[in-house]
């Protein structure tokens, strides 16, 4: 499993994005393994897509998780609250709440491996410790 970030979604989509190609390439590199994302990630996605084209672009990332291309997880009662805590110890990077879900589910699944073009990534630390390992 993978988790997907905001930044490739919206460069999958968008064809003119400088780092759509790179993605492009990732995408297929991963092959059959399972993408996840968060909702705030997603609610990011949306909005910068709308940015970028409007509705059809908002709808494209639409089709990636109906399809079940990338899979949306469903945060628990409590997520919330480390997601709080982790956006207060990395204030000075600053940590945003797309990116503190995505250290959340990444602790509680133990997955390491993120797609982002997110330079925190590399200084953000999985239950304190482990690195990410970034692609592309």
């Amino acid at each position: 499993m993978t988790l997907c970030d905001t930044g490739p979604m919206v460069a999958l989509i968008d064809e003119d994005d400088p780092k759509h190609l790179s993605c492009d390439e990732t995408l297929e590199a991963l092959g059959d393994d399972d993408l996840l994302t968060t909702w705030p990630s997603l609610t990011e996605a949306l909005h910068l897509a709308n940015r970028v084209g409007g509705y059809p672009a908002q709808r494209r990332i639409w089709q990636y998780i109906s399809k079940g291309l990338i899979q949306l997880h469903r945060p628990g009662q409590d997520e919330w609250r480390k997601a709080r805590e982790l956006m207060r110890i990395y204030a000075d990077a600053p940590m945003d709440f797309a990116d503190a879900s995505l250290v959340v589910v990444a602790e509680l699944l133990r997955v390491r491996r993120i797609f982002t073009l997110d330079r925190h990534f590399r200084a953000y630390r999985i239950n304190g410790q482990d690195y990410f390992d970034v692609v592309p």
